[in-house]
C-alpha cells in the first residue's frame, strides 16, 4: 500500500454510517482515485454502499473501483 492512503472500517463491528465521514475526506482533499477492496461477506455491501454514496454525495467525479476478495484471500474477477 506504499504511496496510498487506507482507511479500514466494517459495518458489522463499528455501530456507524461511514457515509458522511467519507464524504467529508473526499470532499476537503485531492483524491485521484479510490479503490473499495471488500471482501465476499454480505456485511461488506455496507462499506461498499456507504464509499460509492461518499463518492456521489461529495460533488467530484473521481475514478473508483470494486476489488473482492474472498474468504480464502484470493481477488475475485
Amino acid at each position: 500500500m506504499r504511496g496510498k492512503v487506507t482507511i479500514i472500517g466494517c459495518p458489522k463491528l463499528d455501530a456507524m454510517d461511514y457515509s458522511d465521514k467519507l464524504t467529508e475526506i473526499i470532499r476537503d482533499h485531492v483524491i485521484k482515485s479510490v479503490t473499495i477492496a471488500r471482501m465476499e461477506v454480505p456485511c461488506c455491501d455496507g462499506l461498499q454502499r456507504a464509499a460509492e454514496n461518499a463518492l456521489r454525495n461529495s460533488g467530484k467525479f473521481i475514478p473508483w473501483q470494486v476489488v473482492t476478495i474472498s474468504c480464502d484471500g484470493n481477488m475475485i474477477e
